[in-house]
């Protein structure tokens, strides 16, 4: 059963990678498709990215997320 993505969340990418914290999940407001922005540490700098839910699991778990 998936699982809504809220803010707070920890995910990762399906292919592997940092564990990142969701910032926001809803739609892009261009193309309205659902849209996650995650961040996350390199090292001692911060980055940001969209990603699409379909991308991304839960981290430390097997359960794929959602957008409400």
């Amino acid at each position: 059963m998936a699982e809504t993505l809220k803010a707070g969340d920890v995910v990762k990418l399906k292919s592997g990678g940092p564990d990142m914290t969701v910032q926001n999940a809803g739609k892009d407001a261009m193309t309205l498709r659902p849209s996650v922005t995650c961040v996350w540490f390199d090292g001692k700098e911060m980055k940001q990215h969209d990603f699409s839910p379909e991308t991304l699991e839960f981290a430390g778990q097997d359960r794929a997320p959602t957008i409400a």
